[in-house]
């Protein structure tokens, strides 16, 4: 018969399972391996009701032998500490670096198998003892974007990146289910007293479960059963010893007291537990010459002193466990609202986390609770007891460079016992610069701030509890010439920032005894005698110094403040409620408004304060405020867009792009002040704004290196200019840009520092 008509049955060629012409497969979606050894498959089941995805995993078969090789590790691993990872990323980074070498060598002296064998009891045991049991497959796949938990039927629901909803045969029940599709967005260490605390940020991409899907884990030192009454003895202990001498580093004395408390109760219970102990010596020297199976049992582990020693200073050294996230540079609030509920923070900018985030810390009682209120209370000098029990105190830690603002109370005036609510100012301020890269406000806003800021006039910045305002304030006080004098005024104080040789800060003490107080007015009588320049008033928000507040603006000094009020409404209103003189309301030269939406701060507005008519001719958008009788009118200089960007308002605009007024009034003020005419000041201000935009192209965040630049620009500009000049000539197209910037800054000869 001819080959061409040969109608014998042929078999197609070899094809994936998710291809079309998969005719032993016609169910399957996809088929592919997330990792080594392990294989989805993603089935489309069609039924009467219609079609559904189904999502199942093969992992590496074992055999009886392989099952007996498991077994025999399973037996040796079952008293050591497992720590599991707590996202995606931890479990892939832990499945790639396989055991440890103590547990490694455990399974060589267990396991005499094939290499093929040995790889698939090694996956086994990582799964069973160092990963996630039974949902390992599931996190150990990248594609899984949101796992859901609610289903009706009981088991767990994926939605992949082609495929969704797919059902999984997963119980939802199973262990560390909540960790199938977790993301990690940061992780960082913490230190305290020598320890390295581990921190993990992440997101939980698990619906049906928890509200909150970002959450922020402290990975202190796991505990084995009875550690948690051995570190209640111990530091039972440890407060009641007593010493002949002077204690100068009370971390020390009670690390040597613990240390020595514990390592007595351990060697007590390893010679309760002869036999084991015994074994564990003895196996533990045979395995160093390769001749018996390392001990992995981490109730004698050498470095289990140490993590029970971390506890007791947790609580006597530290503040319990609020410790570590009072000393993350990383976090801005920490708030603890009852017994038994997570610990919540506030995590900064940039820790891919916004708003509110709660923590795997809570405490546990009462007692507890109150001991930590009450030791921050004492660490600013207040007492809490029945009739004083609440306080808002600041606290400086040894090492932690931020400064702590903390409102605590018990739970004579909570129905759900103590609460605490703390406020974190870093130590490390922004910059201009920084606040610009981050949109956080145009460089015409910063120049008009920096020309505020250098011939003391009055600025306020208004907005509510972590919007930025103390952030945009102390941003800025490199401007202040480096001979003024800048004083701080209140308990706000502690947290402005003055790079200056010639600043101070005063606080009140009016939460102390009555022969200790100090108030607002007597701060306001020692800052008259300090010949102060400018006067910094953090906190405008109590009637005292809403009052100090109107009695600077009439002393002639730069003024510098906040207060809490979203616009230019509610702070006209506020303001005449506290009684200070509505006429003063037009000595303030701008008020800037920060927003603060989900996580991301910017400044909303920035406007100027004046007579209802006095912006009629201004080309910003304002309005007019009554209250009580009293009208005061409001014109915007600096607003943002809907789209993020920036509009600043021009007076002149047919003088083109080249040469732009911005609103005039605030130049009219600064050319009263200085005895200059106002076309001075606005040379000025466009020749600071470029030197702003010189700041920002050449990068420059550093507080004393912005510091020291202003400096050497009122100390001889030209000079200045010229170092820039030689600095910047081999840098291209960007020096070129940053040259010119410079050059066209000093054209007409005035200095920047010029005052009339």
């Amino acid at each position: 018969m001819p080959a061409d008509t040969d109608t014998r049955p042929t078999v197609p060629g070899p094809a994936p399972p998710d291809a079309a012409e998969a005719w032993y497969a016609p169910d399957v979606r996809a088929q592919y391996e997330p990792y080594p050894g392990v294989v989805a498959t993603v089935r489309e089941r069609r039924e009467a009701a219609g079609s559904e995805f189904r999502y199942e995993t093969r992992e590496p078969s074992l055999g009886p032998d392989g099952e007996r090789a498991v077994a025999a590790v399973a037996d040796r691993f079952d008293a050591g500490q497992h720590r599991r990872p707590l996202t995606r990323a931890g479990a892939t980074e832990r499945a790639d670096a396989g055991f440890e070498p103590k547990y490694e060598r455990a399974v060589d002296r267990l396991v005499d198998a094939t290499a093929a064998l040995r790889r698939r009891v090694d996956y086994h045991a990582l799964r069973e003892f160092r990963l996630l049991g039974e949902v390992t497959p599931l996190a150990l796949d990248d594609r899984l974007e949101v796992a859901d938990v609610s289903g009706e039927a009981g088991r767990v629901v994926v939605h992949t990146d082609a495929f969704a909803p797919a059902v999984t045969e997963v119980s939802v029940d199973a262990a560390y289910v909540e960790r199938v599709a977790s993301e990690r967005r940061s992780t960082y260490e913490v230190p305290f007293e020598g320890f390295d605390i581990e921190v993990v940020v992440y997101r939980e991409r698990l619906l049906g479960d928890d509200r909150f899907a970002t959450k922020y884990a402290v990975r202190e030192p796991p505990l084995l059963p009875g550690d948690e009454a051995l570190i209640a003895e111990c530091k039972e202990r440890v407060w009641e010893s007593t010493t002949t001498e002077v204690v100068d580093d009370r971390a020390a004395f009670v690390r040597e007291r613990a240390r020595r408390f514990l390592s007595r109760r351990l060697t007590a219970r390893d010679t309760r537990a002869w036999l084991d102990a015994t074994a564990y010596r003895a196996r533990a020297a045979l395995a160093e010459y390769d001749l018996a199976v390392p001990p992995v049992d981490s109730r004698y582990a050498a470095d289990r002193l140490a993590d029970l020693v971390y506890y007791v200073l947790r609580d006597y050294v530290g503040q319990g466990v609020l410790t570590v996230p009072l000393r993350d540079p990383n976090l801005e609030d920490a708030e603890a609202n009852r017994v038994g509920e997570r610990v919540k923070v506030v995590p900064r900018a940039g820790l891919g986390a916004d708003g509110r985030v709660p923590t795997n810390l809570a405490f546990d009682s009462e007692s507890e609770f109150v001991d930590v209120v009450t030791q921050l209370a004492a660490l600013d000098g207040t007492e809490l007891n029945a009739s004083n029990p609440s306080a808002k105190v600041n606290v400086d830690l040894d090492g932690v460079p931020d400064t702590i603002r903390c409102a605590v109370a018990l739970p004579v005036i909570s129905t759900d016992g103590p609460h605490l609510s703390v406020r974190k100012q870093s130590g490390d301020p922004h910059t201009p610069v920084e606040l610009v890269e981050s949109g956080t406000l145009p460089t015409e806003l910063v120049t008009l701030l920096w020309l505020l800021y250098e011939h003391r006039g009055v600025v306020l910045f208004s907005g509510p509890t972590g919007a930025g305002k103390t952030t945009l304030l102390n941003a800025h006080t490199p401007f202040i010439p480096f001979d003024d004098r800048p004083v701080s005024i209140d308990e706000g104080s502690r947290e402005v920032v003055l790079p200056h040789e010639t600043g101070i800060s005063l606080t009140t003490r009016e939460h102390e005894n009555e022969f200790k107080r100090v108030t607002m007015a007597d701060l306001m009588t020692e800052t008259n005698y300090l010949n102060p320049d400018v006067e910094v008033i953090a906190e405008v928000n109590t009637p005292a110094s809403f009052e100090t507040f109107g009695e600077s603006l009439n002393t002639g000094h730069g003024v510098l403040g906040t207060t809490h009020a979203e616009d230019a409404d509610t702070l006209v209103n506020r303001v005449v409620e506290q009684g200070l003189p509505p006429y003063l309301l037009s000595e303030i030269d701008l008020v800037v408004f920060p927003h603060n939406d989900d996580g991301t701060r910017y400044v909303g507005e920035a406007v100027e304060l004046g007579a209802p008519d006095a912006f009629d001719d201004c080309a910003g958008a304002g309005g007019v405020v009554e209250k009580d009788g009293t009208a005061i009118g409001w014109n915007r200089v600096v607003g943002r867009e809907p789209d993020g960007e920036f509009a600043v308002a021009y007076d002149h605009p047919d003088l083109g792009d080249a040469v732009r007024r911005v609103d005039h009034r605030v130049f009219h003020a600064v050319a009263a002040r200085t005895d200059r005419t106002v076309d001075a000041v606005e040379a000025e201000f466009h020749r600071k704004h470029r030197y702003v935009r010189y700041l920002v192209r050449e990068g420059v965040t550093g507080v004393d290196e912005t510091f020291d630049f202003l400096s050497d620009l009122r100390t001889d500009e030209a000079a200045t200019v010229e170092r820039v000049r030689r600095e910047t000539a081999a840098d291209g197209p960007a020096g070129d840009a940053a040259e010119a910037d410079a050059d066209a800054a000093t054209d007409g000869g005035a200095e920047v520092g010029d005052r009339g």
